[in-house]
């Protein structure tokens, strides 16, 4: 004989739905928790002029370490020895405006698809092309400076 079906299932049920109602009630009195951050790096706690920390803090996650990229749950590409680098223009474009699953950096632009994404400074933004195009077997010896990036910004 099940509980429901012997000689007091109304108080059975009734008890039931009190407790049920005491436990909503002191959860409707405790307030949600609240994170005291997201946990990702805003751009105003970074060095605007340390492209270093900027790859290590926000890009590694993504194209690791060493620059070497991922494969897994997503495609993240090697920036380690990348031609496509030659063109600071083209770094400078895809860190503004995001490329394929890549968020957007840009000032206004940014916004992940599952977490915030941190809108980098046009002088933060050249900070970390610099760094990398001068990293991980990269070689390349021009510069992008922040006026560029901002031209570029504005240009489209």
């Amino acid at each position: 004989m099940s509980a429901l079906t012997g000689p007091h299932p109304r108080i059975i049920v009734a008890a039931a739905l009190a407790l049920l109602a005491a436990a909503l009630g002191l959860l409707a009195a405790v307030p949600p928790a609240r994170a005291q951050s997201t946990g990702m790096i805003g751009a105003a706690t970074l060095k605007a002029a340390d492209g270093g920390e900027i790859y290590h803090r926000i890009c590694q996650g993504c194209h690791m370490p060493n620059g070497q990229g991922a494969k897994g749950a997503g495609t993240y590409p090697a920036l380690a020895g990348d031609r496509a680098l030659a063109s600071s223009q083209f770094m400078a474009v895809t860190i503004l405006d995001g490329r394929r699953n890549m968020p957007a950096f840009g000032k206004d632009r940014g916004g992940g698809f599952f977490f915030a994404t941190p809108s980098l400074t046009d002088e933060q933004i050249a900070a970390v092309i610099n760094y990398v195009r001068t990293h991980f077997g990269n070689h390349y010896k021009d510069r992008i400076t922040a006026a560029e990036v901002e031209a570029l910004n504005h240009a489209h």
